[in-house]
């Protein structure tokens, strides 16, 4: 029963009945990249599933390498990184990028991953906006 209802509701979506769920994916790192791109490309084959991704640019160079082995596109590119960038104008920087992207996006989901400045401030972000955010355990959790 549960199959038939998921099968109807992606025809639906397919059919322009229902709108797409839209979803930002926002990383920063190359790790972060690497354990993202996976997902990421799922969501952007699905047909009722409006994907994004912003990247914050803690590690650009190295960054941009990952997402062109995965063949992946940033549709949003933050320009937070000073030199001699403390923690705290680091963190305000990336409040103050984010929350634009969040506004005019409007997403249904936020995917955040990794222990970074960047998925601290994505994920605290999402939950001031009340955007239901999916942050991976972290490594230190206990088990």
């Amino acid at each position: 029963m549960l199959l038939r209802g998921a099968l109807k509701a992606r025809e639906e979506i397919m059919a322009g009945q229902q709108p797409r769920m839209k979803v930002l994916s926002i990383f920063g790192t190359r790790p972060e990249a690497i354990k993202m791109a996976p997902l990421v490309r799922a969501l952007a084959a699905e047909p009722g599933i409006d994907s994004r991704i912003c990247i914050t640019g803690q590690h650009q160079s190295m960054l941009q390498q990952v997402l062109d082995m995965f063949e992946l596109k940033a549709d949003y590119s933050l320009d937070v990184m000073r030199p001699d960038q403390t923690l705290n104008s680091l963190t305000a920087a990336l409040y103050a990028a984010i929350d634009p992207i969040l506004d005019e996006m409007k997403p249904d989901r936020v995917l955040v991953h990794g222990d970074t400045t960047s998925a601290m401030v994505a994920a605290m972000s999402a939950f001031h906006r009340r955007i239901p955010h999916r942050p991976r355990r972290s490594r230190f959790a206990h088990r």
